[in-house]
């Protein structure tokens, strides 16, 4: 036994930062940011803490599938940019939504989201939990460098959420790491003691050829594997839900993969990068539109820093 989609839910910041806003005080233009990514704005978070985001996501994945606070056997949350380094985001979304169950975070950068399904596999497959809440939640815009073109154009802020239960849902999950810190990191926060030289500012920094290399590697090869890891052809994939990096390296994937290209779902243009909240994200989004039957089959693949990567297949089991 090993689980299910139950519900989805997201949330997203009210201030929507256009390219052409961000010109205003980054040195690029709307055509040099669409045409290297394909985003054209990004959510980011001028009011609302990501405490807030990842709740009020937590809240409507709750309500959709009929779940209290009180049924809840654990909470993960995937996240790199907590409102604190400690408490976890787990921990202060626990106490906004009135939870008492077990709650902790899970860093893996932009697979965040597919590292905790792995971890909540594990949960239900020793019969730890019944209902699980997991949380992918960014604010990647206090992470970035607001003069340096090559980072800030590319990510924003959001929270996506499921409730997952038992079930037959999950197909297949594979995560991957190798360990790769110079290709894309942010530096941990200054040190204050006696006498310290200032540390780096704690700003991401990331090589950009490097990643796109990874990038495209890892999503061909992820995608794939999790695909005859579930028994399946690529065929039978009904929706590719691919980590919202950047359009080019999705366009790569999809000329390399034997799926259609209208089955790669993508809101790229207006969210940006939201690292590991992408795809939970995208998943509510594409719930809403009424996009999904019950028993499609959803591929999902997302890379980051780390150099981390995961894939899964999982079949849609709601009505």
């Amino acid at each position: 036994m090993s689980f299910s989609i139950l519900s989805t839910g997201r949330a997203l910041p009210k201030t929507i930062l256009t390219n052409e806003e961000l010109c205003s005080f980054v040195d690029t233009t709307d055509e040099w940011i669409r045409s290297r990514t394909g985003i054209g704005q990004r959510h980011v978070c001028m009011e609302e803490s990501l405490t807030e985001l990842a709740a009020e996501a937590a809240r409507r994945a709750m309500a959709s599938a009929g779940v209290g606070p009180g049924d809840l056997d654990l909470i993960l949350c995937a996240t790199i940019s907590s409102d604190y380094i400690t408490p976890s985001l787990a921990c202060t979304v626990q106490e906004a939504i009135g939870a008492s169950c077990p709650a902790f975070d899970v860093s893996a950068a932009c697979p965040g989201f597919l590292f905790a399904l792995d971890v909540a596999d594990g949960y239900f497959a020793r019969g730890r939990a019944k209902r699980i809440l997991v949380i992918a939640a960014e604010a990647m815009s206090r992470l970035m460098d607001w003069r340096d073109r090559s980072t800030c154009v590319l990510f924003g802020d959001g929270a996506g959420a499921v409730v997952l239960g038992p079930g037959e849902g999950l197909r297949s999950l594979s995560i991957q790491t190798q360990g790769r810190t110079n290709v894309l990191y942010v530096p941990a926060a200054r040190g204050n003691l006696p006498g310290r030289a200032r540390g780096p500012e704690s700003y991401a920094v990331m090589d950009g050829q490097e990643v796109f290399k990874f990038a495209v590697t890892a999503m061909c090869r992820g995608l794939r594997g999790s695909i005859r890891d579930a028994g399946l052809s690529e065929a039978d994939i009904d929706w590719v839900l691919p980590h919202q990096a950047n359009m080019r390296i999705i366009e790569f994937a999809m000329s390399k993969m034997k799926i259609p290209r209208e089955r790669f779902l993508i809101n790229i243009e207006r969210l940006a990068n939201t690292s590991a909240a992408c795809i939970p994200i995208l998943l509510d989004e594409s719930r809403e539109q009424g996009k999904f039957k019950k028993g499609d089959l959803l591929a999902m693949c997302a890379f980051g820093a780390g150099l981390t990567s995961a894939s899964a297949v999982i079949r849609w089991e709601i009505d």
